[in-house]
C-alpha cells in the first residue's frame, strides 16, 4: 500500500492518496482543499504516478473534509463514498453548512453510503469501514492489514471534539474502546496532526484513560 499525505485547508486537514502498486487503482481520503494550488499539488501527483482514482472516501461529513470533494469528482469523475449517517452534511445542506463555517466550497451528493463493515476496494487492497461516532454521527475508520484511517476519531495525543453539533462523548467513548482493540503494531493515519500507532496511543494518549 501507498499513502502520500497532503496537509490542506484551513484546518491543516489531512487529506490521504491511498493506492494500489500493483494495479494502480487509488483512492483519496478527504480531500479538505479550497484553493486551486492545493487541489493541482494533489492532482499533479496522482498523475506523475498514474494512479487511476477511483473513489473519494469522506471519514466525516465537516467541510474541511469534504470541501475538495467536488474538484475531485469534476476532474477525475470519482464517485462519493461517506456513512450514511454523515450524508446529509453533503448536497444542499453541506452548502449551508460549509458557509456557516466560512468555507467557499461544498460537496455535491454522496454517490455510494457506507455503513459499519462495509468494504472499499480498489486495486488488491480493501480497506473495511468501522463505524465510529463520536466526532459526528456517521464517523468511520479505515481499516487495512496494518493501518487505520481514523479521521476525526483518534489524534496523535488526542481526540476529536465531541462538543459540536451531534457530537457525543458516550459515543466517542465507546468508538475508541473499538480501535484500542487493534494490534499494537497499527499505524493511525489521522485526519489531523503526525501519524501514529495504536501502541503509542495506548500507552500515552490521556483521552483513552476515560472514565
Amino acid at each position: 500500500m501507498i499513502v502520500q499525505t497532503f496537509t490542506v485547508g484551513k484546518l491543516y486537514t489531512n487529506c490521504y492518496l491511498v493506492a494500489c502498486p500493483e494495479t494502480r487503482e487509488a483512492i483519496i481520503v478527504d480531500p479538505g482543499f479550497e484553493t486551486s494550488i492545493e487541489a493541482a499539488k494533489v492532482f499533479s501527483f496522482v498523475e506523475k504516478g498514474a494512479w487511476r482514482l477511483k473513489f473519494v472516501v469522506n471519514t466525516h461529513g465537516h467541510p474541511d473534509h469534504v470541501c475538495g470533494n467536488r474538484i475531485v469528482k469534476e476532474k477525475f469523475e470519482t464517485p462519493i463514498l461517506i456513512h450514511e449517517k454523515d450524508a446529509f452534511m453533503l448536497g444542499k445542506l453541506g452548502k449551508v453548512v460549509a458557509k456557516f463555517f466560512g468555507f467557499r466550497n461544498s460537496s455535491p451528493p454522496a454517490d455510494i453510503l457506507l455503513k459499519n463493515g462495509d468494504t472499499v476496494k480498489f486495486g488488491k487492497l480493501t480497506l473495511k469501514v468501522m463505524h465510529t461516532p463520536g466526532h459526528s454521527p456517521g464517523s468511520i475508520c479505515l481499516l487495512g492489514v496494518k493501518e487505520v484511517f481514523t479521521g476525526d476519531t483518534l489524534f496523535a495525543g488526542s481526540i476529536g471534539r465531541t462538543d459540536l453539533l451531534q457530537g457525543s462523548e458516550k459515543d466517542m467513548k465507546n468508538s475508541l474502546e473499538k480501535l484500542m482493540e487493534l494490534p499494537d503494531f497499527f499505524r493511525v493515519y489521522p485526519g489531523h496532526g503526525p501519524p501514529t500507532t495504536i501502541g503509542e496511543e495506548r500507552k500515552t494518549n490521556p483521552y483513552l484513560a476515560w472514565g
